[in-house]
């Protein structure tokens, strides 16, 4: 399970060193092997093992090229994947540049856990990002969807 907020520094190539606890369970699950691509919905990266990205890319084939939105997901999902392997002396991960660009990248990021991948965030993206959404849940027109109404935590 990838739970949690991990502060990171990325350096000046543009690599981040990956959480110890992580780094042993990407080793274990996918050989340190691991996706990076984009969100679609937010100006972040989405981080996952390979078996993991495997079962999306199960899912994208089933898409339409045909419908113009499915199309679009799958360009922008597949389009920018990359595949890179953790470094196994030092956990270091290279985040491309078109990528690091996307996510508006500086020095300062945060690794968010997603229970199946990370999320990667600059950290100011990230604070904007957790502003808005406490508003919108406090908001008194926010509308609990079916699914979170009966949520119990």
């Amino acid at each position: 399970m990838l739970r949690g907020s991990h502060s990171l520094t990325m350096d000046d190539k543009g690599r981040i060193a990956i959480p110890t606890r992580y780094r042993d369970l990407f080793q274990e699950e996918s050989d340190g092997v691991v996706i990076c691509t984009i969100s679609v919905n937010q100006r972040c990266l989405m981080l996952y093992p390979l078996h993991e990205w495997e079962q999306v890319e199960r899912k994208l084939i089933k898409l339409s090229d045909m419908d113009p939105q499915q199309s679009r997901v799958k360009r922008l999902l597949l389009g920018n994947a990359n595949e890179a392997e953790i470094d196994k002396k030092n956990g270091r991960l290279l985040i491309p540049a078109p990528l690091r660009n996307y996510a508006r990248m500086q020095k300062q990021l945060l690794l968010s856990g997603r229970i199946n991948k990370f999320e990667i965030w600059a950290q100011e993206e990230w604070d904007k990002q957790m502003e808005d959404d406490i508003l919108a849940m406090q908001s008194p027109d926010s509308e609990l969807s079916p699914a979170l109404q009966g949520l119990s935590l």
